[in-house]
């Protein structure tokens, strides 16, 4: 048997904001580390 949750955030339009700020933080040190990676292995096969 499977059991699943839902939630739903009703944040707060600072809580909003912050919440942005830290995805977008995290998609920028995502990208930019996948991006090392793909030049490591450009340069070293």
């Amino acid at each position: 048997m499977h059991k699943a949750f839902q939630f739903r955030l009703y944040p707060t339009k600072e809580q909003t904001i912050l919440i942005n700020k830290s995805i977008g933080c995290s998609r920028f040190t995502f990208n930019h580390f996948l991006a090392k990676w793909n030049e490591t292995y450009d340069q070293t096969g």
